[in-house]
């Protein structure tokens, strides 16, 4: 086994000789391993595991200030200053930070292990899945306090400093059932008698569909209509240019991350667009969104509207709403904006 550790350092050294701008989530998709397999190859040389205390970490980082959190899968990154605020870990299947700038839904569940990593000028902890992939990374920034973060790191150091990382690998998803096994019927009335958005996730495991199968499947072309995938950048083109601040999730198995604001520096970078503003960064892949539905979805409220781009796998990439709260209705503006999109 250390034999193979070793190795495993050589040859990302030897790819970061020959790209020292490569990062490390590449790096480990070229060398056919998981990027926490390769962190730890760095064990002592500016990364230390720390204990799988994820809650307690979690909550120790209001300690350190204003921070950033990063949450992604393979099609997005999203980036978001501030303070982790308000944290509730009592539920044991979703926990929560709800604040005006860290907003997050996490899944416990999915984590497996925590790294603090220190690479130069900077400082971070970084967490990841059981099939090693990361799940979400916060950052220090120069409004965060760096001695906190070492005392942080102190206090969870995990004795077992040296061992490499055990992985294992998630399995599939189940294939998706015929739509002629569907109660097609009993899912649309479902869906027409929503009271809460937060209740269609159950809906699709009640009735047995994917999420991009239930898109089909809606009761109407109202509820659920497909757009061409460009119509995501024009929605954020178009967001640029209004005073309303919507709201952008984006997730993978372990976290959902969410922004609620405004968004107004928008660049692009080949195939990549980018939003680019002090406390929100942005960076989506066009080119590998395969679906993109605009959803309507009854509420106590009214009708809640997202726009929601999926990959070639039927996994959501990014998720996009009007600022709402429970008890207010959707913003107009937003439901106009998105009516465009429609045309």
């Amino acid at each position: 086994m250390e034999t193979t550790v070793i190795s495993l350092k050589e040859k990302w050294e030897a790819l970061k000789a020959e790209n020292p701008r490569l990062r490390i989530r590449n790096a480990a998709e070229k060398l056919g391993v998981s990027e926490a397999e390769l962190l730890v190859t760095d064990l002592g040389n500016g990364v230390t595991r720390l204990r799988n205390e994820f809650a307690a970490i979690l909550t120790d980082v209001e300690q350190l200030g204003k921070v950033m959190g990063l949450t992604r899968n393979d099609e997005c990154v999203h980036e978001r200053k501030g303070v982790y605020l308000n944290g509730d870990f009592s539920n044991p299947h979703a926990q929560i930070f709800v604040g005006d700038d860290i907003d997050m839904r996490i899944f416990l569940s999915a984590w497996a292990s925590a790294f603090a990593v220190t690479d130069g000028d900077k400082k971070s902890l970084q967490f990841f899945g059981k099939d090693g992939s990361a799940i979400h990374k916060i950052y220090l920034t120069k409004d965060s306090n760096p001695a906190a973060f070492d005392a942080l790191v102190e206090k969870y150091r995990a004795e077992d400093q040296e061992s490499p990382l055990v992985v294992e690998e998630i399995p599939a998803p189940a294939a998706e059932k015929p739509d002629g096994e569907i109660d097609t019927e009993g899912f649309r009335q479902a869906w027409l008698d929503l009271k809460d958005t937060h209740h269609f996730f159950g809906l699709l495991r009640k009735y047995g569909v994917s999420r991009t199968q239930a898109l089909r499947l809606a009761p109407d072309a109202y509820h659920s209509r497909k757009i061409s995938n460009e119509k995501v950048a024009e929605l954020l083109e178009k967001a640029s240019k209004v005073d309303f601040p919507i709201m952008v999730f984006v997730g993978n198995r372990g976290n959902i991350q969410i922004h609620t604001g405004p968004v107004k520096r928008i660049l692009w970078h080949e195939s990549w667009i980018n939003v680019m503003d002090p406390d929100f960064n942005l960076h989506l892949d066009t080119a590998r969104i395969h679906e993109t539905w605009v959803v309507r979805k009854p509420t106590e409220d009214g009708i809640v509207t997202s726009v929601e781009a999926f990959n070639d796998k039927g996994e959501i990439i990014v998720q996009f709403f009007g600022k709402r709260k429970p008890g207010l209705p959707e913003l107009a503006e937003w439901q106009e904006l998105v009516k465009s999109l429609e045309l």
